[in-house]
C-alpha cells in the first residue's frame, strides 16, 4: 500500500471518527434530557446513575400533559411567538422593499443602525423596555409581542434585504412599467418569488420567541395566567418544598420541543435555501 493510500485511509478514517465525536457531543444532553424523563424519582437521585433507566415510566410525560399551567404556557408562546413572527414579517418586508429596491438618503445607515440593536444584550435594555411597557395599557401578551421585535426585527429585515437585492431588477421594472404600484410589485412579484427567505426568517424568529426567557419572567411576575411554557416550565415545582422534579422538567422540555423539531424537519429545504438566498447574485 502507497504512503498517498494510507494517508487517505488514515484522513477519512480520522474524520468520520471526529463527525461521531460531534454528534454525541451534541446530542447526548437530548438523549440524557430523554432517558431522566422516563426515569422513575427514585432512579433519578440514586448514585451512580445510569444511562439507561431500570424502569420505564411515562408518569412525569402525562404529569406534564395534565398540568394547566404548562397547558396554559403552550397556549400563551403559540399567541406570542406566531404574532412576534407575522408583525416582525410584515414590517420587514415593507422596510427591506424599501431599502433594497428604492433610493432615498440615508438607507444603509438606517440597516446598519437597525442591524446595531442586536448588539446590546437582553439584560442591557431589559429595564428600560420594561418602564416603557408599564405605563403602556396593554395586555401582557401584546407587550410581549412588542418587546419581541428588538431581537427578530433586525435580523428579518438585513436577510430579506440581501433576499430583495438578489432578485433581478428586470422583475419589478417589468411591473412598475405595466402600471403596478410598488406595493403591488411587492405583494405580486417579490413575495412570491421570496418562499424560503420568508420560511427561514419566520422560523427563526418563531424559535427565538418560543424559547425567550428573560422578558417573559419580568412582564409576566406578577400575572401568571400570562406566563410563557419556558417560564412555567422554570416555574415547576416538587411535591415537597425544596425539591427540584428534574424528571418532570425534562419531561416539559422535550414536549415543548417537539413543535420545533417538527417545524424545523417540514421546512429544513427551505431554510437552507433561504440561508443561501442572496450570497450570490446571479
Amino acid at each position: 500500500m502507497s504512503t498517498h493510500r494510507l494517508r487517505t485511509i488514515v484522513g477519512k478514517v480520522g474524520f468520520a471518527l471526529l463527525i461521531v465525536v460531534i454528534f454525541v457531543y451534541l446530542m447526548f444532553p437530548f438523549y440524557w434530557a430523554t432517558i431522566s424523563a422516563l426515569k422513575t424519582d427514585a432512579e433519578l437521585v440514586a448514585t451512580p446513575g445510569s444511562l439507561w433507566p431500570r424502569e420505564v415510566s411515562l408518569h412525569n410525560f402525562r404529569a406534564v400533559l395534565t398540568n394547566e399551567r404548562i397547558l396554559v404556557g403552550l397556549r400563551n408562546s403559540v399567541i406570542v411567538a406566531g404574532g412576534a413572527t407575522l408583525l416582525s414579517l410584515v414590517i420587514a418586508v415593507f422596510a427591506a422593499y424599501a431599502i433594497a429596491r428604492l433610493r432615498f438618503r440615508g438607507r444603509v445607515a438606517m440597516l446598519y443602525l437597525v442591524l446595531s440593536m442586536t448588539m446590546f444584550p437582553g439584560i442591557a435594555i431589559l429595564s428600560g423596555l420594561y418602564e416603557i411597557q408599564r405605563v403602556v395599557a396593554l395586555p401582557t401578551l401584546l407587550k410581549l409581542i412588542l418587546t419581541y421585535q428588538v431581537f427578530g426585527l433586525p435580523f428579518n429585515l438585513w436577510v430579506l434585504t440581501t433576499f430583495f437585492r438578489a432578485v433581478p431588477d428586470e422583475l419589478t421594472q417589468a411591473a412598475r412599467i405595466d402600471g403596478a404600484s410598488h406595493v403591488q410589485a411587492l405583494w405580486h412579484v417579490m413575495l412570491p418569488v421570496s418562499g424560503p427567505a420568508l420560511v427561514t426568517t419566520g422560523l427563526l424568529s418563531f424559535i427565538g420567541g418560543w424559547n425567550e426567557y428573560l422578558f417573559a419572567l419580568t412582564y409576566t411576575a406578577i400575572e401568571p395566567d400570562a406566563q410563557t411554557v419556558s417560564v412555567a416550565v422554570a416555574n415547576l415545582s416538587g411535591i415537597v418544598r425544596m425539591q427540584i422534579p428534574a424528571g418532570l422538567m425534562m419531561a416539559a422540555a422535550i414536549v415543548i420541543s417537539v413543535p420545533l423539531v417538527l417545524l424545523v424537519l417540514v421546512f429544513q429545504d427551505r431554510i437552507v435555501d433561504g440561508l443561501t438566498a442572496g450570497a450570490v447574485k446571479g
